[in-house]
């Protein structure tokens, strides 16, 4: 499969602290890409970098569907059809549900306009199972709700490559299944995705391949069933198994 997505010796810095150091890896279209590591690892640090918000990456070359993006304007990167979703839930509180999707439904593509930002709207709607609460208000909405509305908006582009960050974060076992089968059906509608994630079963069991970071750095990368067995993993995120525990449980 075609790579979708490069990241060739990344790095950003905040002063002293290096948050990203030379990471690469790419995405390959057609696949669930995950990302992993302790809380400070650089995850959302690298997506931020990806995607220029808010800041491009210090170092590295980034290309994105054979155009490179390392410091091209977040506008023009979401028009090359990249879509994003932030780790805190974000939308217009004031607006509801279906006005929200017409917001990234103008934003994202030219051609959405009248009848076909309707229609694209009804068909986000049903994919995201959020036709019931298409008059309430964003600010009303239960977390589950506002982080499928997140989704949606996001997909009101049309992206090729979607980029989700924490998407189960502070869902309950029944919300976080429905949330990871929607995913599931997107990815198999034909998405590309790229997901941060703590939630390692969530997580291993959508990902075709997995990034695990610690500190900045590329610790490991490959199949769910060889990070699980990687002694680097089990140390810096798994925990030590001479010592019987972990030391950093998933959030």
């Amino acid at each position: 499969m075609p790579e979708c997505l490069v990241l060739e010796q990344v790095s950003k810095r905040f002063g002293a602290l290096s948050a990203v150091a030379n990471v690469s890896c790419s995405v390959q279209e057609g696949e669930v890409f995950g990302i992993v590591g302790p809380n400070g690892a650089g995850k959302t640090t690298l997506f931020n970098a990806i995607t220029g918000l808010p800041f491009h990456a210090d170092r590295g070359r980034i290309v994105c569907f054979g155009s490179e993006i390392t410091r091209m304007a977040p506008g023009r990167i979401f028009k090359l059809g990249l879509a994003r979703t932030f780790q805190k839930e974000s939308s217009f509180d004031r607006l509801t549900v279906e006005e929200n999707l017409w917001v990234g439904g103008a934003y994202g593509s030219r051609e959405l306009r009248g009848r076909g930002l309707r229609e694209m709207t009804g068909k986000i709607e049903d994919e995201l199972e959020l036709g019931a609460l298409r008059r309430r208000r964003a600010g009303e909405l239960a977390l589950f709700d506002k982080k499928r509305l997140m989704i949606g908006t996001a997909l009101m582009s049309q992206p090729r490559l979607l980029m989700l960050d924490e998407p189960v974060a502070g869902l309950n076992p029944a919300e976080s299944e429905r949330l990871t089968g929607l995913i599931t059906d997107l990815h198999q509608g034909g998405m590309t995705v790229v997901i941060i994630e703590h939630v390692l079963p969530v997580l291993f069991g959508l990902s075709n391949r997995v990034l695990v970071m610690d500190a900045g750095m590329t610790i490991a990368e490959g199949s769910p069933e060889e990070i699980t067995r990687n002694p680097k993993v089990i140390e810096a995120y798994l925990g030590d198994p001479a010592r019987g525990k972990s030391d950093a449980a998933p959030s």
